[in-house]
């Protein structure tokens, strides 16, 4: 009688057990994602800051220069 009840507890525990782990890979895996995208965008971050300042610059610069 007392492997019956081990024996019933023993699915339920494993659902358990597969839920935490279903959880925790989860988590690792937007954790994973995240890092790479910040990876990604301390790659180009210089890259980006150039050409947004030459944007706003020919923004500035061009309509100044045919105003005068």
């Amino acid at each position: 009688m007392a492997e019956e009840g081990s024996k019933a507890a023993g699915p339920i525990r494993m659902v358990a057990i597969n839920n935490m782990v279903e959880n925790m890979r989860y988590k690792s895996q937007i954790l994973a994602r995240t890092n790479k995208l910040e990876s990604g965008i301390m790659d180009t971050g210089l890259v980006g800051f150039a050409a947004g300042m030459l944007v706003a610059l020919v923004l500035i610069v061009v309509p100044a220069l045919v105003l005068m």
